[in-house]
């Protein structure tokens, strides 16, 4: 018989927000918190928010080029993002404007032109 658990929170026993999971083939465990996105998106145009999580506001600081503030800081400035454009002949890039607070995602046609699009995107890390 299944079972079934019903919770609104967890936390952990030895540290609060520390869970872990053991992997496939019961010989490891992972982080719950590390495995998790800590913020996602989808902008229809690149500034306007079509659905987000963990995003306050969206900047357009120009053709192709945004801006994303964090509704939560990010621990540091080593998250890992990842943006892709809707759109087959584009390429989205991630600018390098990245900081614990917001990041830039500039997007791109392949010839290296300026183009808004639509973007998705998404972000990895330890929030503050």
């Amino acid at each position: 018989m299944a079972s079934q658990l019903k919770v609104n929170t967890l936390t952990g026993v030895t540290t609060a927000g520390s869970i872990n999971v053991t992997g496939e083939g019961n010989s490891t465990t992972t982080s719950l918190q590390q495995g998790l996105l800590k913020a996602w998106g989808l902008s229809n145009d690149g500034a306007n928010t079509a659905d987000s999580f963990n995003i306050g506001s969206a900047t357009d600081n120009g053709t192709g080029n945004y801006t994303k503030t964090f509704t939560n800081n990010m621990a540091t400035t080593d998250s890992s993002i990842t943006a892709t454009s809707a759109e087959n002949q584009y390429g989205t890039m991630f600018s390098g404007g990245r900081l614990a607070t917001n990041f830039t995602i500039k997007c791109e046609t392949i010839s290296g032109g300026a183009l808004d699009s639509v973007i998705a995107y998404k972000v990895a890390g330890d929030l503050a």
